[in-house]
């Protein structure tokens, strides 16, 4: 049974009212304010909360918590037919996370400008990857002469798994 993308508008509130319930939920255990969930094209849910703070990884986005369980348990990297729930846009590493993970859509509740007025600004990320502003993160190209050995040993590794 595949996934229907434009899934209703009761699917799609039902899936969007848990991603906040987690969201609520994580702040009442000391998490930040971020809930989201992955459906997968069987039916399959898989929901993840932020864990910034409380793992101590910069990286426990709500939506890569849930993405890294939905991978985890279908044993897949590809989560093509999947939907991404989220209680708020997602900021540009979790989108980077949809995107890599192969999500078909992604909908979300409250947007960047909500996150904003609760004092969670990813404005200067999205300026930085639009690179409009650089002065954030220096990031250059430095010369070393093996520089392509990792992408030739991928080439000649017949076991690879493209993807």
């Amino acid at each position: 049974m595949a996934q229907d993308l434009g899934a209703g508008a009761a699917d799609r509130a039902r899936y969007l009212e848990r991603a906040i319930e987690l969201a609520v939920s994580n702040v009442l255990e000391g998490g930040g304010p971020f809930g989201a969930v992955v459906v997968m094209p069987d039916g399959s849910v898989f929901e993840g909360m932020n864990r910034v703070t409380r793992d101590h990884d910069p990286t426990a986005h709500a939506e890569v918590v849930a993405i890294r369980r939905a991978a985890a348990a279908t044993q897949d990297f590809d989560l093509h037919g999947a939907v991404l729930y989220t209680s708020c846009e997602p900021c540009p590493l979790c989108l980077a996370a949809a995107l890599w993970a192969r999500i078909s859509a992604v909908f979300f509740a409250a947007d960047r400008y909500d996150a904003e007025a609760a004092g969670f600004d990813d404005a200067v990320f999205y300026e930085y990857l639009a690179g409009t502003d650089r002065s954030l993160m220096p990031v250059a190209r430095a010369s070393v002469d093996r520089r392509v050995a990792p992408f030739e040993a991928w080439n000649a590794f017949e076991g690879r798994i493209e993807y």
